[in-house]
């Protein structure tokens, strides 16, 4: 392997916190930008990223509150998906990275989406990992959510389910797969995020997330028009034992691009834990492919 595809461990200071990323690849104006879900961070993208950085510079921050980036206590920073996608954009600005291929799942796809629609002139390329921008992909699981954002109250807020606890934060892993899967799933991983999670304040800064996650979804038709207007190429990638995110998410995506490719794998919310190295093939040949369209076009 080459020494510039290793993968670096890096902080910078942007607009006044402290991100840690990790990056492969020499780096460039044009990059891989993948971004983590919850209740994870860059660490998810450890075995795809020496794997991209053979062809790409390929960029992974931790969001602020999340893995090793800052994680400011509620009183004194806004947490919501707009003020998270207004820190990585500064990073990527500081990189000197100008467009990108961008990779979202599960809470970052409201911080990237917020991205794209700021700037749909830098979005090279779309990749969705069990990230929803669709109805269609909020089935029951968010019945309770919805009651809640429409009348928080605490009788509504105890109906909820009880997400933020060291179980919550393993059945991100471990839900609706069989054992044989659950055998693939690497134990450090929960025990890195509850680590991470219970630093001072950040339970409630990711319940303020959550809360905050009704105005993504009230941007779904803005999003439709979105991939409507400027077509990115799209790689959808699919976990099918998904019990957070409807599979028909998927058709939705069917509905509205011109140019899309869908996997889905015989995994979880969180499958780059079992299929880091098919994620990586694909992800080689679609970014391969985009920037190759956008070096003729």
């Amino acid at each position: 392997m080459r020494h510039a595809a290793k993968t670096r461990h890096l902080f910078r200071d942007v607009g006044g916190l402290r991100v840690h990323y990790r990056e492969t690849g020499i780096p460039s104006s044009t990059a891989v930008l993948l971004l983590h879900g919850f209740p994870a961070s860059s660490h998810s993208f450890r075995a795809v990223l020496p794997v991209l950085g053979e062809h790409f510079y390929t960029v992974a921050p931790d969001m602020p509150g999340f893995g090793f980036s800052d994680a400011p206590p509620p009183d004194e920073y806004e947490y919501t998906y707009e003020r998270l996608s207004e820190a990585i954009e500064a990073l990527v600005d500081d990189l000197g990275v100008r467009r990108y291929v961008l990779y979202v799942t599960d809470y970052s796809t409201p911080v990237g989406y917020l991205m794209a629609l700021r700037h749909p002139e830098r979005i090279l390329g779309l990749v969705v990992q069990n990230g929803n921008t669709h109805e269609a992909g909020m089935g029951e699981t968010w019945d309770t959510a919805r009651r809640y954002w429409a009348e928080p109250t605490e009788e509504n807020r105890a109906a909820l389910p009880d997400w933020l606890t060291f179980e919550g934060t393993r059945d991100q892993y471990l839900s609706g797969l069989s054992p044989d899967l659950q055998a693939l799933q690497p134990r450090e991983t929960w025990h890195l995020d509850w680590e991470r999670l219970t630093r001072p304040g950040n339970v409630e800064a990711h319940f303020q997330l959550f809360v905050d996650y009704q105005h993504h979804v009230a941007r779904f038709p803005e999003i439709a028009a979105f991939h409507r207007e400027h077509q990115p190429p799209c790689l959808v990638l699919w976990g099918r034992h998904d019990v957070y995110f409807d599979i028909a998410e998927v058709l939705a995506y069917h509905e509205e691009m011109e140019t899309l490719e869908a996997h889905i794998y015989d995994g979880g919310h969180l499958f780059l834990e079992t299929h880091a190295a098919e994620v990586a093939e694909q992800l080689v040949a679609f970014v391969g492919d985009v920037l190759d369209a956008a070096r003729t076009g």
